[in-house]
């Protein structure tokens, strides 16, 4: 996995095989019972005890490392200013594509690290919630582009994030329902002061232009201390993402309350079809647009293979 542009000679990051990184793990100690396995994977993931001990307790290792860091720098550089400030919380960004598997990996995430010690507060949040509503989406016409930069109410997002990094008390986030394809109205989560933030999502990476006057244009990076971008070859993304949408034809979309439920009577081949010109039409797009462009951005990438395995990590060099 080279990150580098062709023309470049230096990687900034750090290439590790599956097996050089699960030998990171050192004695860190597994946390999650087996049982834990079904509540934490997505539909079709791959996790099992052998992927969390050579993927996940090394990365959550180092970032026990990158954490104790920053809270020491925090510390210090206080009592450097002579001021006393709100609790500054840690925030991870999870960022790939539809159907990679950034909502297991950060559920996982949230699981393992809020059993160090002493426990810390660890909240997870997803940008679903900040999408428009469809109502807004249909009216600017940007349905087809839900998930697409534009389709979010970026504004709305970095308040919360900006309100979650000035250690403010009970900040809400807009709850999303994927029955419903929709905000659900009037409906919140409330995230008090964490010690870690995980945000999850498509596009927590994305940049935005820069303006000619050199004044601030903060984007939700800004707000990260480290990130995750869970990558993998578009092939095997688009077959994931087909194998998706047929379970869920036989399982949520047979709910008469789904968005989707126009597609539960659909046979395998009209499913498939079906999913792949979504695939096409939406998912492949913003991937090829505005998702993988970020992927350079990331302080680690996870590289899966065809079976949902982790293949490789690469981790930008300091």
């Amino acid at each position: 996995m080279d990150i580098r542009a062709p023309e470049q000679q230096y990687n900034p990051y750090r290439i590790y095989t599956r097996e050089q990184w699960a030998r990171l793990r050192d004695d860190t100690p597994m946390t999650l019972e087996p049982g834990e396995f079904d509540r934490l994977r997505s539909l079709h993931d791959r996790l099992d005890l052998q992927e969390v001990e050579d993927i996940y307790l090394p990365l959550s290792r180092l970032l026990s490392i990158y954490v104790d860091a920053m809270q020491r720098l925090y510390y210090a550089e206080r009592q450097f200013l002579n001021i006393r400030d709100r609790k500054m919380p840690y925030i991870i960004g999870v960022a790939g594509s539809v159907a990679v598997g950034k909502s297991t990996t950060a559920r996982v995430l949230q699981a393992l690290l809020a059993r160090w010690s002493p426990r810390p507060k660890v909240e997870l949040i997803t940008t679903d919630g900040f999408l428009y509503p469809n109502a807004v989406l249909e009216r600017q016409g940007l349905m087809q582009k839900k998930g697409f930069p534009e389709s979010y109410d970026l504004p709305l997002l970095l308040s919360f994030l900006s309100d979650i990094k000035a250690g403010r008390r009970h900040v809400r986030a807009p709850v999303y329902s994927h029955l419903t394809y929709d905000i659900v109205p009037n409906e919140w989560a409330e995230i008090d002061q964490p010690d870690i933030l995980i945000v999850e999502g498509v596009n927590v990476l994305q940049t935005g232009k820069l303006p000619r006057d050199g004044k601030a244009v903060p984007v939700v990076s800004d707000f990260f201390d480290f990130s995750v971008y869970i990558d993998a070859d578009e092939a095997a993304l688009r077959q994931w993402y087909i194998r998706r949408f047929l379970s869920l034809r036989d399982t949520a979309f047979i709910n008469p309350k789904s968005y989707f439920n126009r597609y539960a009577l659909l046979s395998d081949e009209e499913a498939t079809a079906t999913a792949i010109a979504i695939w096409e039409r939406t998912n492949l797009a913003n991937l090829e647009d505005n998702i993988l462009p970020t992927r350079p951005r990331a302080t680690l990438i996870l590289k899966k293979g065809p079976d949902h395995v982790v293949e490789s990590v690469a981790l930008r060099r300091l």
